[in-house]
C-alpha cells in the first residue's frame, strides 16, 4: 500500500468514527427527550377514560346531600323522558304518521289498512286483544306480521293504546 492510501484510510476512519459518535449522541439525546416530554393525550381518549373509571353511584348523607340528591333525581327523570318515543306524545295520529303508516297504508307484511273492511274487522276481536297484539307482537294465521310495539321498543303502553284507539276511530 502506498503512503497516500494509508493517509486516506486514516482520515476516512476518523470521519466514520466521528459520524458514529454523533449518531450515538443523537440517539441518547432523543431517548432522554422522550422520557422528559409528557405524552400528548387526545381529548377523546381522556373522556373515554373518565367515563370508564367514573363511580357507578353516589352517597348522599344528611341535609348537605339533599340538593345533590334532588339534582340527581331530576337528571334521571329528564334522561328517562328522553328515552320515550316521540317526546312522550299520546297523540295517536302523530305516532301513526311517523311509525305505523308505512305498513298500515300500503298493506306491507299483510298489515290491515285503515278501512272498515280490513282494520274494522280486527275490532271485532276486542280492543284489549288489539292492545295486546300491538304491544307483544302478533303473527296472524294468514302470515301477517305485527312486530312488538310496532318495531319501536321505546313506545310506552299509553302511546300504543292512544294509537290503536286513533286507528279504530279512523277505520269506521
Amino acid at each position: 500500500m502506498r503512503n497516500y492510501d494509508l493517509e486516506f484510510l486514516k482520515h476516512f476512519s476518523m470521519v466514520i468514527g466521528f459520524l458514529a459518535l454523533v449518531t450515538l449522541g443523537l440517539i441518547i439525546g432523543a431517548h432522554f427527550l422522550n422520557g422528559v416530554i409528557p405524552p400528548e393525550v387526545s381529548p377523546t381518549a381522556q373522556k373515554q377514560l373518565e367515563a370508564r373509571i367514573a363511580p357507578v353511584g353516589a352517597v348522599y348523607a344528611g341535609s348537605t346531600g339533599a340538593a345533590q340528591q334532588a339534582a340527581a333525581q331530576a337528571a334521571a327523570a329528564a334522561a328517562a323522558s328522553a328515552q320515550v318515543a316521540y317526546g312522550g306524545t299520546t297523540d295517536g295520529k302523530v305516532i301513526f304518521d311517523q311509525l305505523c303508516t308505512a305498513c298500515h297504508t300500503s298493506g306491507a307484511g299483510k298489515a290491515p289498512r285503515l278501512t272498515a273492511g280490513e282494520f274494522g274487522a280486527r275490532a271485532s276481536k276486542g280492543v284489549d286483544t288489539l292492545y295486546k297484539h300491538a304491544i307483544e307482537g302478533f303473527t296472524g294465521p294468514d302470515g301477517g306480521i305485527m312486530p312488538p310495539k310496532g318495531g319501536n321498543p321505546a313506545l310506552s303502553e299509553e302511546q300504543i293504546h292512544a294509537t290503536v284507539d286513533w286507528m279504530l276511530a279512523q277505520s269506521k
